[in-house]
């Protein structure tokens, strides 16, 4: 079945008492037991599963070819219930260039759980294979990476955890499912912020782990941190996510449309420095781009000239594009990374980070047009 139909059918039901064709919220905690004390649709209590929740993560799986996915209650959830499946001591090679978030969680937060990590520029799969320990367990790859887009080589990557006994783990918010398949690639674990591209609207919070078995050793361990940490998303949160998956590739591919377009002119223009979009020929990873994307996704960066004042000038400038964190929404965001991130960031300051939306194309560049004048 294609993606344009999983999207919209996956998880969606008529129900079977009504007829309803939309889902009903089952805002429920707790479930009836039968008589011989089963469950007669396998729901105990809502931290264990919700059927809103196990309808989304149904839909989430099929979409990036696996066959289990646990949801949570945001991306970074998600991601820490990957750290928490590890035993102490454990070592997790990460990209330098990710989310800071990421970043911030393993060293802040798991550092004095004596998890340990090693950032490392995965454009070189030399570098990983050197970073990988006796103690590595997991290898997190983020491509393209947040905010310099930076684009990884998957398979290969794969191919080397896999030698060393490792799993390799695939944020793919910013690919989507639409894009990029990890799992066809060789990863273990696929991970999203359903926040961004698959909820869709700005208006959802959540996170999901994807993986082509339910057990598989590490997606294991991640259900029952799911189940007994119980950062669950809301009945309500995991129905608006997969409303908003009904769309998801159509906006997607017109979000990218209008992103090639922002970029090639960007590129043109004096007063932009450089611009930071695997769609570009001049990109450094064009050619593994080309090979593991359909297409190169609605996020780039530019960097103005002139400096952090310049480009926060710029900012204040624009009238279409909304001064904002996060990405993947309907609407077009902009964000200059360096103030967000602090000390430790590897943004310059005059980059900024540009989630492109579903406005005509044209209007988008007239706009940032009339704010580098």
């Amino acid at each position: 079945m294609r993606l344009e139909t999983i999207a919209v059918h996956a998880g969606h039901e008529p129900d079977a008492a009504t007829g309803a064709v939309t889902p009903a919220i089952h805002l429920s905690t707790t479930f009836e037991r039968n008589e011989d004390l089963g469950y007669r649709a396998g729901h105990l209590y809502s931290r264990y599963s919700n059927p809103n929740r196990a309808a989304l993560e149904s839909c989430i799986a099929q979409l990036e070819g696996g066959n289990a996915c646990a949801c949570f209650a945001s991306g970074s959830s998600a991601t820490a219930a990957i750290l928490l499946s590890l035993e102490p001591d454990a070592h997790i090679v990460l990209p330098e260039d990710a989310y800071y978030g990421t970043i911030k969680l393993a060293r802040d937060v798991f550092g004095p759980w004596r998890i340990r990590f090693s950032p490392v520029d995965m454009t070189d799969v030399a570098n990983v294979e050197r970073a990988i320990t006796d103690r590595t367990r997991v290898v997190w790859v983020e491509t393209p990476s947040n905010p310099l887009l930076r684009v990884v080589d998957i398979a290969a990557i794969a191919r080397v955890a896999k030698h060393a006994g490792a799993w390799t783990a695939v944020d793919n918010t910013w690919g989507t499912p639409v894009l990029q398949r990890p799992l066809e690639l060789g990863a273990d674990i696929v991970m999203h912020s359903t926040t961004k591209y698959l909820g869709g609207h700005s208006d959802v919070l959540g996170g999901a782990l994807v993986a082509r078995e339910e057990n598989h050793p590490l997606f294991t361990k991640v259900r029952a941190v799911q189940q007994s940490a119980g950062a669950v998303p809301s009945p309500f949160e995991c129905w608006l996510t997969l409303r908003g998956i009904r769309t998801l590739p159509w906006r997607v591919r017109a979000q990218t449309e209008n992103a090639r377009r922002v970029a090639d002119f960007l590129c043109a223009h004096r007063r932009v420095e450089a611009v930071h979009y695997p769609g570009l020929a001049s990109h450094p990873a064009y050619a593994i781009a080309q090979r593991q994307m359909s297409a190169p996704g609605a996020m780039l960066a530019l960097q103005v000239r002139g400096g952090r004042d310049a480009a926060i000038a710029f900012t204040n400038r624009l009238r279409v594009f909304t001064r904002a964190t996060s990405l993947g929404g309907t609407e077009s965001l902009i964000e200059h990374r360096h103030s967000v991130e602090g000390p430790d960031t590897r943004a310059p300051e005059n980059l900024l980070r540009v989630s492109v939306g579903l406005e005509h194309a044209d209007d988008l560049i007239e706009d940032l047009d009339q704010a580098l004048q």
